[in-house]
């Protein structure tokens, strides 16, 4: 999975802020995109895949080495079994922890193993830090709103500050979303970024047209997070 920063190039940034910059002439708001490469973490998944894997390699290492083989005794002719079970826990623990730093480099080997819900709970939550840490909710009139889209989850969320989120509720948002989602299916993120915005803008225009005193406190670049 490539990173949020191997995503666009110095172009596509151009085009995202020049695109904010068009929308925000007719609003007073304030959009903020993001893209970050994953939300959360999953431990719990990258240990489920070890455990598959290690499950895996011991069947294979069963069906291809166990067999019974004779032994010599005292008392005449005995047999014993070619693997103990010395040999299965080591064959486990091995494959269990290059299972788990596999997932960790790889991290789309864990996500059949992460319930949407835990997918959903995490993107929400990267993107409500991420409306702190890049001021959205410091604006003077309260109408910043962040777009962010988690590229690992592949979901996208809108955060707007108290007075948007007063007068635009969720089912403003689906189409922003929608757009962001298409772009993102078709391999061009940015043309579906700057989509988004622009309907962002009409959105915001209709409830927050522009000011005389305007000024563009938060700028207008696209965040990245690795």
């Amino acid at each position: 999975m490539r990173r949020a920063s191997q995503l666009f190039t110095e172009g596509d940034k151009q085009a995202i802020r020049a695109a904010v910059t068009e929308a925000e002439k007719g609003t007073s708001g304030e959009i903020v995109p993001v893209v970050a490469t994953r939300s959360g973490r999953y431990d719990r998944a990258e240990d489920i895949f070890g455990v598959v894997l290690a499950l895996i390699a011991v069947g294979v290492v069963w069906l291809l080495f166990q067999r019974v083989q004779p032994t010599g005794g005292a008392w005449g002719a005995a047999s014993a079994i070619a693997l103990g079970l010395g040999m299965v826990l080591l064959t486990f623990s091995v494959a269990f922890v290059a299972g788990v730093v596999l997932a960790t480099f790889v991290p789309v080997l864990a996500r059949p193993f992460v319930a949407k819900k835990e997918l959903r709970e995490e993107v929400l939550r990267s993107a409500n830090q991420a409306f702190f840490e890049f001021r959205v909710r410091r604006t003077k009139s309260e109408t910043g709103m962040l777009v962010y889209i988690s590229l690992f989850e592949r979901m996208v969320c809108v955060v707007g500050d108290r007075a948007i989120s007063e007068k635009l509720g969720q089912s403003h948002w689906d189409a922003v979303r929608d757009m962001l989602v298409t772009g993102l299916r078709k391999g061009n993120p940015t043309e579906g970024i700057c989509a988004a915005i622009k309907r962002c803008g009409e959105l915001l225009a209709e409830h927050f047209p522009i000011a005389p005193d305007d000024v563009n406190e938060l700028g207008n670049d696209l965040h990245l997070i690795d």
